[in-house]
C-alpha cells in the first residue's frame, strides 16, 4: 500500500499521488504540446492589443520610469506563476484557480475565486472585440487611403455588428478543439511578434542615427523603480501593468488536454512570463528613446494619442509598412479573443463537473472534445454585455474594464495563498520546497493583496477613470465590489440548489501525497 512519504524517506525524485476525487471530465487529451502551450498564453496575453492601449497611460503616471513599472509588475506574476506550477503538478485539473482554491480553503472561497476569474474573462473578452473592430476599420482605411472606411467604426450599429461578428468566429474555433487553436495561434502570434520586433529595431536604430526630433537617450535609471516621484504614482502604474501580464495562465487552464507530463504547463506559463517581460521592455525602451515624453504631437504623454501604434505606426515603420502595425494590433485582439474563451469555459466545465455550477456546463462536445455549451454560453454573454453596454452607457462599459483589474488580482492572489496552505505540511522538507511553494507565492499573493485594496481606495473616489460616480462613490468601485457581491449571492442560491459541493462531499479540501518514485 502507498502511503504519504515523509522527509526521511524522499530521496531523489517524487511524485504526487493523484487526487481521488478529481474528475475526468471528457477532454481531449494530449493535443498540444510545450510549444502550443506557450504560444496560446501569449496570445491571450496580447502584447501588441495590451501595449498599444497601455504605453501612454503608464508614461503619464510613472513618465521615463515605464520600463521599471513593467520590471516590478513582472514580479508578482513570475512569484504567482510559480505558485500555479506547482498546484498543476499537484492537482492537474481544468478547473486551476478554481479547483485548488476549494483543496486549500474550502467550497466557499473556491467558488468566489472561480467567479472572479469568470467574470474578468467576459469583461476582457467584449473589450479585445471591440479594440479589434476599431482596429480592423483603422487598417481598411489605411489600406483603401480612406477616411469613410475608417470612420464606420464610429458608426455604432457597424461597430457592434462588427464586433458580434468577431465573438462568433471566435467562438466558433474555440468550440472545434484545441487542434484549430493551434493553428491559428501559430500564424496569428507569429504575426504579431514580427511586426513587433520589425517595430523595436526600426524605433531603435531611427533614434539612434538622429533623424528623430523627439527622441531622447536611454538611461538604465528608466529601469529603477526607486525614481518614480510618489508612491501613488508607483501602484497607478502596477494597476496598469497587472492588466498587461494577465492571461498566461490559460496555459494551466489546458492542462488535461496537454502532452508531455504535468510538468509541462506550467513551465509553459513561466516562459510565457519571461517571454513578455522582454517583450514590453523592448517596446518601452523603444518608444521612449523615440517618441520621448512630450505631451504633443508623438509624444506619449500627448493625451490624444489613445492608441500608440496607430500614433507610432507610420512614422516608425513608413508609409508602405504602418499598415502592418494596424494588422497586427487587430491580429493580436482578434487571436487573444479566441484564446481567452479558453479558461472561462473549461474554468465553468470544472465547477459544473463538481456540482458547483449547474449540470448542463460539463457538457463536453462528442466530437471536438471541447466544453461547448460553457464556449457557447461565454460567447453569448460577451455578445450580450458588449450590445447593452454599448448601447445604453459607454462610460459603464469603460469603467468596467477599469475594473478588471480587481477581478485580476482577486483570483491571483487567492491561488497563491492557496499554494502556500495546500503545500503546509510539505514546505519543512527542504529549502526548495519553502521557497517555491511557500515564501515565492506567499510574497506574489500579498503584493497582488496590496494592489486589490490600494486599488479599491483609489477607485472609490468619484474621480477616478472617467470621473462617474454613483452616489457619491466612484462607479468602477460600485461595479468592482457589485461583481463580488452578485457573486456571493449566486453562490449562496446554488448552496440551495447543490448542498453536496458546499458541504465538500463533491471535492474536498485535503493536503498532496507525496510518494518516491522508486513506488
Amino acid at each position: 500500500m502507498r502511503q504519504r512519504a515523509d522527509k526521511h524517506h524522499l530521496v531523489g525524485e517524487s511524485h504526487y499521488l493523484p487526487e481521488a476525487d478529481l474528475k475526468d471530465k471528457g477532454l481531449s487529451r494530449n493535443s498540444i504540446g510545450l510549444l502550443g502551450s506557450v504560444v496560446v498564453a501569449i496570445s491571450t496575453v496580447a502584447p501588441v492589443y495590451t501595449l498599444t492601449g497601455a504605453l501612454g497611460p503608464t508614461v503619464h503616471e510613472v513618465g521615463v520610469h515605464m520600463p521599471a513599472i513593467f520590471l516590478v509588475g513582472f514580479v508578482p506574476m513570475l512569484l504567482v506563476a510559480f505558485a500555479y506550477r506547482e498546484l498543476s503538478k499537484a492537482v492537474p485539473d481544468a478547473g486551476t484557480s478554481f479547483t485548488w482554491t476549494v483543496k486549500a480553503f474550502g467550497p466557499r472561497i473556491g467558488w468566489m475565486c472561480g467567479w472572479g476569474l469568470v467574470m474578468a474573462t467576459i469583461i476582457v473578452l467584449s473589450n479585445l472585440a471591440g479594440i479589434g473592430t476599431s482596429f480592423l476599420y483603422l487598417a481598411l482605411g489605411e489600406a483603401f487611403d480612406s477616411d469613410w472606411l475608417r470612420d464606420l467604426d464610429d458608426n455604432k450599429l457597424v461597430h457592434v455588428t462588427t464586433v458580434l461578428v468577431f465573438i462568433a468566429i471566435a467562438t466558433a474555433i474555440s468550440y472545434r478543439g484545441m487542434q484549430v487553436t493551434k493553428r491559428v495561434q501559430y500564424v496569428l502570434v507569429a504575426l504579431q511578434l514580427v511586426v513587433l520586433a520589425l517595430f523595436i529595431v526600426l524605433a531603435i536604430g531611427k533614434a539612434a542615427a538622429g533623424d528623430v526630433p523627439t527622441s531622447i537617450s536611454f538611461s538604465f535609471e528608466w529601469l529603477n523603480p526607486f525614481g518614480i516621484e510618489s508612491f501613488g504614482a508607483l501602484t497607478a502604474g502596477l494597476s496598469l501593468s497587472i492588466f498587461m501580464y494577465w492571461g498566461w495562465d490559460t496555459a494551466l487552464s489546458i492542462n488535461e488536454e496537454t502532452a508531455g507530463g504535468p510538468k509541462v504547463p506550467g513551465r509553459a506559463a513561466i516562459i510565457s512570463v519571461l517571454f513578455i517581460v522582454v517583450a514590453y521592455l523592448m517596446t518601452g525602451i523603444a518608444a521612449l528613446v523615440y517618441a520621448g515624453t512630450g505631451t504633443t504631437g508623438i509624444g506619449l504623454n500627448n493625451d490624444e494619442n489613445d492608441n500608440f501604434f496607430a500614433t507610432l505606426a507610420d512614422p516608425v515603420l513608413g508609409s508602405h509598412l504602418g499598415i502592418l502595425m494596424f494588422v497586427a494590433v487587430l491580429a493580436s485582439s482578434v487571436a487573444s479573443l479566441q484564446t481567452t474563451f479558453i479558461p472561462v469555459a473549461r474554468t465553468l466545465l470544472a465547477m459544473s463537473a463538481y456540482e458547483a455550477v449547474p449540470k448542463v456546463f460539463s457538457r463536453v462536445h462528442p466530437r471536438f472534445k471541447t466544453p461547448g455549451f460553457a464556449t457557447v454560453t461565454a460567447g453569448v454573454a460577451t455578445s450580450a454585455f458588449y450590445t447593452i453596454m454599448t448601447i445604453l452607457s459607454e462610460d459603464v462599459l469603460t469603467d468596467t474594464i477599469y475594473a478588471l483589474g480587481l477581478m485580476i488580482c482577486f483570483y491571483y492572489a487567492l491561488t497563491a495563498f492557496s499554494c502556500v496552505w495546500y503545500f503546509r505540511k510539505d514546505l519543512s522538507r527542504s529549502a526548495r520546497e519553502l521557497l517555491v511553494k511557500g515564501v515565492m507565492p506567499l510574497l506574489g499573493g500579498l503584493m497582488l493583496g496590496a494592489i486589490f485594496l490600494k486599488t479599491l481606495v483609489d477607485v472609490a473616489d468619484p474621480d477616478y477613470g472617467d470621473g462617474n460616480q454613483i452616489g457619491g462613490v466612484g462607479s468602477v468601485f460600485v461595479i468592482g465590489v457589485g461583481i463580488l457581491v452578485l457573486g456571493a449571492v449566486l453562490m449562496e442560491v446554488m448552496r440551495i440548489k447543490s448542498p453536496a459541493f458546499f458541504r465538500g462531499d463533491v471535492l474536498k479540501r485535503d493536503t498532496p501525497v507525496l510518494v518516491p518514485e522508486e513506488d
